[in-house]
């Protein structure tokens, strides 16, 4: 599958003209006709599946499975065909409006991932059927779908989510409406158009909805819907917990705060250039992104050097307190009046050269991250910062390494990434760390599908167990049983 060539200039008049037209009609309603995809006509278009409020879309999205009911496997899968086609000819269309919209991360980036999710994320071959026969019969368990998906979605991989969600529920049967992040719906919204115009292209129904303006109220009704029959949300704890006491199925993409160790028998230069790969990619705004380093001390020195060799700036002293009061802000407990430090979001996704010169340090475009020392309590290394800072914390030994890095994971269980030769270790901080994820000598981005083997998605369900989601996530079991019939045997 080549990528469509587009100019940095076209991309830009583009994204221009599109967020233009919804900044001034906040999006359109779905009542748009099935015009066949066309790259120069998303000016001033009415998107597919977008709707005035949640109750009208609800009422859409009804219909809609209706006829996703209707529809074959493979009726499912030559859909998900087009999805794939389109999505990565306008991933860097994508890519940009989201750097645009949301001020976080970067586009090369983000071209990548969008890149990553239409071709990775698992469709219908994803599903599969099992059978148990003997003197009693036969008897077939199928993964059926759980019907209409209420999704909600994020500022930090917008469009990447709602692309890899509607592969997976649309492969899994399902019809999906979406409540995306306040901050992202224009991206968010444009990426489910996408799909829908794929759908329609092939005489398909709408797949997807979501609103113009989805709000705390809209989630509400879409929560509480009967209709509605799982819940899946990737973003902050806040709302995971919402969507996980709604007392429907729910599966829960929450926070994590991922370390890394990096023991004495690495490959140094190696571990350094991964980490920093890793933690600059689209400037740490992934969950599975590297947020802190435990180092053997008597390699530190080393790393650190090769570091600042492969995109780190080296903060001083001096400069992480100034760091600490830039992008850090106090929050207090409306309960016991006690405060504590979490991120400063205006910061959350920022490049490093900016984050930089906001304390009176310039640097050039070659600067991916600021790499620092810090005690293992500073709140750089326990609070997920989402943004390219990184601390550096030296250990002793293994032991120490384990029991802190586990502390700073605060019992996430999302990601953990360790660098080193040795398998005892490596076998050691497995099993304490008990993450869903878990990198050995390579980037984060690995653990998605990036530069290693497995599937992607951009829902890591740790808290509810699901893993790395994909189309089998969205499905329920579901037994035949044809009795003293049916075996050969």
């Amino acid at each position: 599958m080549n990528q469509t060539a587009v100019s940095e200039g076209t991309v830009s008049a583009i994204v221009a003209k599109v967020l233009s037209q919804l900044s001034a009609d906040g999006g359109a309603n779905a009542s748009a006709g099935t015009a066949s995809y066309d790259s120069a006509s998303y000016f001033g278009r009415r998107y597919i599946g977008i709707y005035d409020n949640m109750e009208e879309a609800l009422a859409a999205v009804k219909d809609s499975y209706k006829s996703i009911r209707a529809m074959t496997v493979e009726q499912r899968e030559t859909i998900i065909s087009e999805i794939r086609k389109l999505c990565f000819a306008e991933a860097e269309i994508m890519a940009k409006m989201g750097v645009e919209e949301t001020g976080m991360g970067r586009v090369e980036h983000k071209l990548l991932k969008h890149q990553l999710v239409s071709r990775k994320t698992p469709g219908t071959e994803d599903l599969l059927t099992t059978a148990k026969t003997g003197d009693g019969g036969l008897t077939l368990v199928e993964m059926a779908p759980f019907g209409i998906i209420g999704s909600i979605t994020p500022s930090t991989n917008p469009s990447e989510t709602a692309i890899c969600n509607i592969i997976g529920m649309l492969a899994g049967g399902n019809a999906v409406v979406f409540n995306p992040h306040p901050n992202a719906i224009k991206t968010t919204n444009y990426a489910i158009d996408l799909c829908n115009r794929a759908a329609k292209a092939l005489g398909g129904p709408e797949i997807a909805v979501s609103v113009k303006k989805p709000t705390l109220e809209s989630a509400d009704i879409m929560t509480h819907d009967p209709a509605v029959k799982m819940l899946v949300c990737t973003g902050g704890p806040g709302v995971v917990k919402a969507m996980l006491s709604s007392g429907k199925k729910a599966i829960g993409a929450g926070a994590g705060n991922p370390p890394v160790i990096v023991d004495d028998t690495a490959d140094v230069p190696k571990a350094a250039k991964d980490i920093i790969d890793g933690c600059s990619f689209d400037n740490n705004l992934p969950c599975i992104a590297e947020k802190e380093v435990f180092a053997f001390d008597s390699i530190a020195d080393e790393l650190i050097y090769d570091m600042t060799r492969f995109g780190a700036y080296l903060a001083s002293a001096e400069e992480v307190d100034k760091l600490a009061e830039t992008v850090l802000v106090k929050q207090e407990n409306e309960n016991t009046g006690e405060t504590k430090l979490v991120i400063n979001k205006k910061w959350v996704g920022r490049d490093a050269k900016k984050i930089l010169h906001a304390i009176g340090v310039e640097v050039d475009d070659t600067i991916r991250c600021v790499i620092c020392e810090a005690d293992k309590d500073h709140p750089f290394v326990q609070t997920e910062l989402m943004m390219p800072i990184l601390p550096i914390v030296r250990v002793c030994c293994i032991e120490e390494a384990i029991e802190e890095a586990v502390r700073a994971e605060h019992g996430n269980r999302h990601t953990a990434h360790m660098h080193s030769k040795n398998i005892d270790n490596l076998t050691a901080f497995a099993k304490a760390v008990e993450t869903t994820i878990f990198v050995k000598n390579a980037p984060s981005y690995a653990g998605i599908g990036f530069g290693g083997e497995g599937h992607c998605t951009f829902t890591i369900a740790g808290p509810t167990g699901e893993g790395l989601t994909s189309a089998r996530s969205f499905t329920r079991l579901r037994r035949c049983v044809a009795s003293d019939s049916f075996h050969i045997v």
